[in-house]
C-alpha cells in the first residue's frame, strides 16, 4: 500500500512539474508569435532543444539506446508539428475563448489509453480526475456568449487536442531508460525540425514570411534566448512526463501534466498583469482540488 501511494505521488510530482514547464513555454511562445511568425518560432526554438539533446546524447552515450522503440519518438515528432499548426489555425479563426479549452481536451487520449491498458484508479482518483479536467477547462477562460464559432475551428481545434494527446501517449512508450529517454527526446525534436521545416518552406513558397518585416533577423538573433528557454522548456516537460507515466498510473500523470493553461493563465496575470475572469479563477481554483485528490487518492 506505501509503495502505491509512493508511486502515485511521485507520478504526481513529475506532472506538475510538466504542467508548469509547458505553460510556462506556451506562454514564452505566445508572446514570441506577437513578433515572429508563429512556424519560426516553432522551428527555431526546437533546432536549440536538438543541438542540446545532441550534446547530452554524445555525452551520456545514450546513443547506444537505439531500438524500434525510437518509432514512438518518431510519431510524436511528426503529429506534434501537425497539432500545432491546426492550433495556430484555430486561433485565428477564434474566438481564443472558445478554442484554448477545447485544445486541452486531448488529456482524453492518454487517459483513456492509460484504462485500456488496465489502469483502474480508485474512485477518488476517478472524482480528482473529473474534476480537474473540468477545471482545465475552465481555466482557458470559455466563451459561453457571443458569436457563433465556426466549424473549421472547432475541427482544427479538436484535431490539434487529439494530437497534443497523442505526443503525450507516444512519448511515454519511447523509452524505458533515462538514456533511452534523452535519445528519444532527440529523435522527436529531429522529426519536430524537419517536420516544421518542410511547412516553413512551403509556406514561404506560397507567399507566407518566415521572418517579421522589416528587421527581419534582427528581431530574431535578438529573440534567441526566449526561442531557447521556449524549446528547451518543452523538452523537459516531454521528458518529465515521460518519467511520470513510467513511475505511476498514466491516467494520474496525463491530467496533471494537463493543468498548464492554468501555468499560462497565472503567468499572464502576473507578467502581463492580464485579469483571470470569473470562470478561470473557478476553472484554477477546482484544477487544485482536482490536483489534492489525485495525489491523495
Amino acid at each position: 500500500m506505501y509503495c502505491e501511494v509512493f508511486r502515485v505521488r511521485t507520478t504526481a510530482l513529475f506532472a506538475l512539474a510538466t504542467s508548469l514547464m509547458w505553460g510556462l513555454a506556451d506562454f514564452g511562445g505566445g508572446l514570441l508569435t506577437r513578433r515572429i511568425p508563429a512556424l519560426t518560432v516553432v522551428v527555431a526554438s526546437q533546432c536549440v532543444a536538438v543541438a542540446v539533446l545532441g550534446v547530452v546524447v554524445v555525452a551520456t552515450g545514450s546513443w547506444t539506446e537505439w531500438g524500434p522503440q525510437l518509432w514512438f519518438a518518431v510519431g510524436a515528432g511528426l503529429v506534434g508539428p501537425v497539432a500545432m499548426l491546426a492550433f495556430y489555425k484555430a486561433l485565428a479563426l477564434g474566438p481564443m475563448g472558445v478554442v484554448s479549452p477545447l485544445g486541452s481536451l486531448g488529456v482524453v487520449v492518454p487517459v483513456g489509453v492509460g484504462l485500456f491498458l488496465g489502469e483502474r484508479p480508485g474512485p477518488a482518483q476517478f472524482a480528482g480526475i473529473a474534476v480537474a479536467v473540468v477545471g482545465i477547462v475552465l481555466a482557458g477562460g470559455p466563451e459561453l456568449r457571443g458569436a457563433p464559432v465556426r466549424r473549421q475551428a472547432v475541427l482544427l481545434t479538436l484535431l490539434a487536442a487529439f494530437g497534443f494527446g497523442a505526443v503525450m501517449a507516444l512519448i511515454a512508450e519511447a523509452s524505458t531508460t533515462v538514456p533511452g529517454l534523452f535519445l528519444a527526446l532527440f529523435v522527436q525534436r529531429v522529426t519536430n525540425v524537419l517536420a516544421g521545416g518542410t511547412a516553413l518552406y512551403v509556406s514561404v513558397r506560397r507567399g507566407g514570411r518566415a521572418l517579421p518585416e522589416g528587421t527581419g533577423m534582427h528581431v530574431v538573433r535578438a529573440a534567441l534566448p526566449a526561442l531557447a528557454f521556449v524549446g528547451l522548456a518543452d523538452v523537459a516537460a516531454n521528458g518529465t512526463y515521460a518519467m511520470a507515466a513510467r513511475s505511476g498510473p498514466v491516467t494520474v500523470a496525463a491530467v496533471l501534466a494537463s493543468l498548464y493553461p492554468v501555468v499560462t493563465a497565472l503567468a499572464a496575470r502576473g507578467a502581463l498583469k492580464e485579469r483571470l475572469r470569473g470562470v478561470q479563477a473557478a476553472g484554477a481554483g477546482l484544477a487544485l482540488v482536482g490536483t489534492v485528490l489525485l495525489a491523495t487518492g
